[in-house]
């Protein structure tokens, strides 16, 4: 195997390792092919240029790349004198956790207390109805209890989600833990 190979094949075993963990960001293992693919290149790259490497069609690269481009992987570029859309993958991983952490769990916060206030609103309301018995009583006092309890946890989870976005994070995890391999 000469240099060249050796070469390809290290890329093509990081690029199927990113295809198969790549559902953890939401996405298909076809995306994290052409992430893959995308991060070895030195250059931005056209939809023809990623399906002449990978041997997709247009349309799969062009769904595939709207999709890592939503999720913040790539990014288009500009390129003097190219007519054709551009694109590269984003190579801070880092910043590609964060802003994938971030925007998936802010969302499913901003939801769940939602849900939280209009559900203790409706508790607090039925514990002022005067025909409530005794029983259901003790029931909505539970259930107050552990709305207020996962209350608490979203609270949390909004303060970790704020030290990653303000990049505090890196104050309790650096980057580089200067720890040799």
């Amino acid at each position: 195997m000469d240099a060249h190979e050796k070469l390809e094949k290290s890329r093509k075993r990081i690029t199927e390792s990113i295809a198969q963990n790549i559902h953890l960001y939401g996405l298909p293992p076809s995306a994290g092919r052409q992430f893959g693919m995308m991060f070895f290149e030195n250059r931005p790259l056209t939809l023809d240029d990623m399906s002449a490497e990978l041997g997709m069609s247009k349309t799969s690269m062009s769904t595939s790349i709207r999709t890592l481009s939503e999720a913040k992987l790539v990014e288009r570029v500009w390129e003097r004198g190219v007519r054709k859309d551009l694109y590269e993958a984003k190579d801070d991983w880092y910043q590609i956790f964060i802003d994938m952490f971030t925007v998936k769990w802010r969302r499913a916060v901003s939801l769940h207390t939602a849900a939280i206030r209009k559900s203790l609103n409706e508790l607090k309301d039925l514990k002022r109805d005067e025909g409530i018995s005794t029983e259901l009583l003790a029931e909505v006092d539970s259930d107050i209890e552990k709305l207020e309890y996962i209350r608490e946890y979203y609270n949390w989870l909004d303060r970790l989600i704020d030290a990653f976005e303000d990049q505090k994070i890196f104050d309790i995890v650096p980057r580089n833990d200067d720890m040799s391999e």
